[in-house]
């Protein structure tokens, strides 16, 4: 199967940019630069293996196709659709988050 390429979405850009924010201010570069890069394994496996997310928020908020996959040693879950090209991420939120209240309307928009 090839790898299909990681296409974020502005909000998810804002998202990835303001936890590595919070990280630099909060414990120092090294830990930002560590989520970063857990990040960004995060794009490729989701891009070798985009059915391999859970879909429990799929059923939850009622989006078919919604996945999220966890950025390995870091609260924060990456939420995508596998289009037919490409994988499309939604948003980077915090697993502590109220989830449902930030994802309410992404299913109505277009690719931003």
């Amino acid at each position: 199967m090839k790898t299909k390429p990681v296409v974020p979405r502005a909000k998810a850009r804002a998202d990835a940019e303001g936890a590595a924010d919070h990280y630099l201010i909060e414990a120092g570069p090294e830990l930002a630069l560590g989520f970063i890069n857990a990040l960004e394994q995060t794009y490729r496996f989701i891009g070798e293996v985009p059915g391999a997310g859970s879909p429990r928020w799929s059923h939850d908020l009622n989006i078919p196709g919604l996945r999220s996959q966890r950025v390995e040693g870091f609260p924060w879950l990456v939420f995508y659709h596998e289009a037919e090209g490409y994988v499309d991420v939604w948003r980077i939120l915090h697993a502590k988050r109220d989830i449902p209240a930030w994802m309410v309307d992404e299913s109505h928009r277009g690719n931003e």
